[in-house]
């Protein structure tokens, strides 16, 4: 059995080289979108990929460049593919998600009502394994990102770890890595500047090594050629390439 991640983006939300931090998880029979920024239906359209081949959309945390693009998901799929989406969240961010879906939307007639209206929506317990598939299986894992506002990363299939957008949180990769056996870890990371919501490079060197060794670095700006070679055992992630997992 074997699942991939192709990224549609590694880019943090201010990039212009590089498409919103949004991954697609693939599978024999199941296909699921990690977040929907902004750019992700037009980074769909470059790698000629179809959200009629999407089984689901899951969402980490409430940022344009991880939910702005969940209007035009639920209009493509209402007036192409006659069908709703399935939306996967936790349901701290239900309220928030659909405050966002408004301020994103175009002002028409057709608008839907709610959340509901728009999207096949199904609630995840946070902590609790998820079978989406014969070969996916996730958990929603809430990690710090902004003060007050919900953000959850992701335990797929019990080793590898997905960041959301998250304050440096060097006890829990330790964690994962010496006590759970992780054996992959797909990191957001702010290249330069302070660490205030997100995890800075700096930081990230800062681990032992047994823990770098597991990293790929995403969710990076534009200067990112110039860290390459920069970034100890870790690598960065690429936009569109598929990865084993």
């Amino acid at each position: 059995m074997t699942v991939n991640l192709q990224m549609l983006g590694t880019g943090d939300a201010f990039a212009k080289n590089y498409y919103n931090n949004n991954g697609l998880l693939l599978s024999r029979d199941y296909t699921l979108l990690i977040d929907c920024g902004t750019t992700a239906p037009r980074a769909m359209e470059k790698l000629g990929r179809s959200f009629a081949d999407v089984n689901a959309v899951l969402i980490t945390h409430i940022h344009d460049d991880h939910v702005g693009g969940l209007p035009e998901l639920s209009r493509l799929m209402k007036t192409k593919f006659g069908r709703k989406m399935i939306l996967l969240i936790a349901d701290t961010l239900a309220e928030p998600l659909w405050e966002s879906f408004q301020k994103n939307s175009p002002v028409t007639a057709h608008n839907p009502s709610s959340l509901e209206d728009a999207f096949e929506v199904r609630l995840l317990k946070p902590g609790s394994p998820h079978k989406l598939s014969t070969e996916i299986i996730l958990e929603l894992i809430r990690t710090p990102h902004i003060r007050g506002k919900e953000s959850y990363s992701l335990l797929l299939g019990g080793d590898i770890f997905y960041s959301a957008d998250m304050i440096f949180q060097p006890e829990l990769l330790l964690k994962l890595v010496r006590k759970q056996g992780i054996r992959q870890i797909f990191h957001d990371c702010q290249l330069k500047g302070p660490g205030e919501v997100h995890t800075t490079l700096s930081e990230l060197l800062s681990l032992p090594e047994d823990v770098r060794k597991m990293i790929r670095l995403m969710h990076y700006g534009d200067h990112k050629p110039q860290f390459e070679g920069k970034t100890a055992e870790m690598t960065f992630l690429e936009q569109h390439v598929i990865y084993a997992l």
